[in-house]
């Protein structure tokens, strides 16, 4: 497997860099973890975005989702014509979401197709699991400020791959995750900015450090990061609690594993 980053940054995007957005590619399949703002042109490097097997989304926040919209219209309006709708996976609520989110944009007010006529659109159940091409996902909900869920990622022949989306400390990840040999864990706070453990919705870097060691995990991709906190700040707090490969989330990084 491979795993490609789209984008890496908190809310609204950093320096050179879009959101949450990451590219797995199991032998011939290209499906596509979050799609926040910013990252589809990182992705026309990558993959053909008219063949994506899928896309899985982990919750209705604007940095992971908003990219879907210029996608809709990257396929409606291309030169070169997708064969097939793509197939998206939504989290609980998503379709409404996604009616809603076409309101700002139809043609007509009546136009009710307007994601559907590029997209096969489906809510995932979380106590389930779902196949996307060459892969199998599974779900864990997190504590975050709307519902998201974790996905832990199969494909045959390679180690299991844990993204954990926006999570707060409180979440049970360790089990679900355990034997996975990368994780992408955000870390989208230093310090807790002054929440509860209990009620906080995203990770310190030494948290996101501390649940890879947990995990058992080779390596940990930090993501959905502050740049005005400083990247080496990021590397430190965590190297602090997680003893292997530590990588900083940029656009266009690849692990293969």
């Amino acid at each position: 497997m491979k795993l490609t980053i789209l984008g890496g940054s908190a809310a609204g995007g950093n320096t050179g860099a879009g959101c949450s957005g990451y590219l797995l590619q199991s032998g011939g399949s290209n499906v596509v973890l979050d799609l926040g703002p910013g990252v589809l042109p990182e992705l026309r490097k990558h993959a053909d975005f008219r063949t994506l097997d899928g896309i899985v989304i982990s919750h209705l926040h604007l940095d992971h989702t908003l990219a879907l919209g210029a996608l809709r219209f990257a396929l409606a309006y291309n030169p070169n014509p997708p064969t097939r709708r793509m197939p998206l996976w939504m989290p609980p609520g998503g379709r409404a979401f996604l009616d809603a989110f076409s309101t700002a944009f139809r043609d007509e007010p009546g136009d009710s197709d307007f994601f559907t006529s590029v997209f096969d659109i489906a809510e995932y159940d979380p106590s389930g699991s779902i196949s996307v091409g060459d892969v199998s996902i599974t779900f864990r909900k997190t504590v975050h400020y709307v519902p998201c869920w974790a996905m832990r990622v199969r494909s045959q022949g390679s180690p299991d791959f844990l993204y954990t989306a926006d999570t707060g400390p409180a979440s049970k990840l360790v089990d679900f995750g355990e034997g996975c040999q990368v994780v992408v864990a955000e870390s989208g706070t230093l310090d807790g900015g002054g929440e509860t453990f209990e009620e906080r919705g995203h990770l310190t870097p030494q948290e996101a450090g501390a649940l890879a060691e947990s995990i058992g995990a080779k390596t940990l991709v930090l993501t959905h990061l502050w740049e005005e906190y400083g990247f080496d700040v990021y590397r430190e707090r965590a190297a602090s609690a997680f003893e292997g490969e530590l990588i900083i989330a940029a656009p266009g990084l690849s692990v293969a594993f």
